[in-house]
């Protein structure tokens, strides 16, 4: 181990030194012997290679890029020759044991409901009830208070005003009142 990351880092410093157009390039080196090496750990997590083809089950797509089993045992790899036979020769617990090698689930299990719902409307709910949060928060510390003039009284006071006036007499709002009863007509 301490001979590859000494070899790493005299690959690092040959590559600091190295010059592209007569300009010194500078080279960018990982050492994740190093880092992995101070941890004290034997354990080291693998990042997944996504340039492979991976494996999903969806129902929109019926075939995925691979199967769903690679690693075979013994047993696997007998019913796997047995599978290059005439299929009226396998049972149906090795039919479905060479479907399993292949896919995880059967359409059924796949859209069998789960319980996601209830995640997503439990998000909806708070995130509606955040919003009405600030909704009251700006309305008692934001927004200014309401003019006098949205009051009942006011209103009233308003119409009462504009029948006085005789506003539009002809089709409009006091042609809708009956000055002789005090009503509306």
């Amino acid at each position: 181990m301490m001979l590859s990351l000494t070899a790493r880092a005299a690959a690092a410093r040959r590559l600091a030194g190295t010059q592209f157009l007569g300009r010194p390039m500078a080279a960018i080196v990982t050492l994740n012997g190093a880092n992995m090496a101070s941890h004290g750990h034997g354990d080291v997590s693998q990042a997944a290679d996504l340039s492979k083809p991976m494996y999903c089950d969806r129902v929109d797509t019926p075939l995925p890029d691979r199967a769903y089993r690679e690693e075979l045992t013994a047993a696997d790899k007998s019913l796997k020759e047995k599978e290059k036979g005439h299929w009226n020769q396998l049972t149906k617990e090795e039919k479905i044991a060479l479907y399993r090698l292949t896919f995880r689930q059967t359409y059924p299990e796949m859209k069998q409901p789960n319980a996601e719902w209830k995640t997503v409307m439990g998000g909806f709910f708070i995130f509606l009830g955040l919003t009405g949060l600030v909704v009251w928060w700006q309305s008692v510390y934001v927004y200014p208070p309401r003019p006098r003039t949205f009051d009942s009284e006011w209103q009233a006071k308003q119409i009462q005003r504009m029948l006085d006036m005789k506003v539009n007499p002809v089709e409009g709002f006091s042609a809708n009142w009956d000055y002789e009863k005090g009503q509306w007509k």
